[in-house]
């Protein structure tokens, strides 16, 4: 899968790729993911890439030439099966569209701040909004940190257990089942001893007991969703 984020704050991004899960997938070549510093695309001398908005108002907008030109220019080395925009306002980011997007070759991500991006871009470039939750950051390098892990997580190979994957929170519309380790006995908190029976039959019907009773009082809007 190639993945190419188009930033004003690639650092912002590029930290989060160094480490653990996302670090290990692009040694392994599971995943390319590459920067693309909108400044580069700037205009004049001082590559300014946002002015004033029309109609007046605080904030700063991004400016249409210097992204269009950005997307083009991707645009010339491969077909992007989406070109996503984070934005508060855009579809929320579910566990189902992550594996959506995870089944995609080919992703462009861009990424607006401040007050975000000029319309126009939207409108003509943009062929995805998505938002990781309904409040407002600074801009979309988190978000795209966020979508970044998400999806490459599912990619086959990723994972040394590609089963760990199917069984994660809101896979099949729950949330998962609490989890121990060793020891069995820490400070008299004992592990439930169905988890320690081998008694695979058992353990399976309890940790479905739990999945259900834990959506149920923690997301009832996910229980009341898988239900209908």
């Amino acid at each position: 899968m190639k993945i190419d984020v188009i930033t004003a704050f690639p650092d912002l991004v590029l930290g989060t790729l160094r480490d653990s899960i996302l670090k290990r997938a692009q040694e392994k070549g599971l995943v390319e993911i590459c920067m693309i510093n909108l400044r580069q695309y700037g205009i004049g001398k001082h590559r300014q890439i946002d002015d004033y908005p029309y109609g007046g108002g605080a904030g700063m907008v991004f400016m249409p030439e210097p992204i269009y030109n950005a997307i083009k220019t991707c645009k010339q080395n491969r077909k992007y099966d989406e070109i996503v925009y984070f934005s508060p306002d855009g579809e929320l980011l579910t566990q189902k569209i992550a594996n959506d997007f995870s089944l995609m070759s080919n992703v462009l991500l861009l990424c607006g701040h401040y007050k975000g991006i000029d319309e126009r871009i939207r409108i003509h470039c943009v062929t995805r909004e998505i938002s990781i939750g309904d409040y407002v950051l600074s801009g979309g390098e988190l978000p795209a940190a966020v979508w970044i892990d998400a999806v490459v997580r599912l990619l086959p190979g990723v994972l040394s257990d590609e089963t760990s994957a199917l069984f994660d929170s809101f896979q099949d519309e729950l949330v998962a089942p609490p989890v121990y380790t060793r020891p069995a006995n820490f400070k008299g908190w004992k592990v439930p001893e169905v988890l320690t029976s081998g008694n695979q039959s058992k353990i399976d019907e309890w940790q479905m007991k739990q999945s259900l009773d834990r959506t149920r009082k923690r997301r009832p809007d996910i229980f009341e969703k898988r239900n209908r």
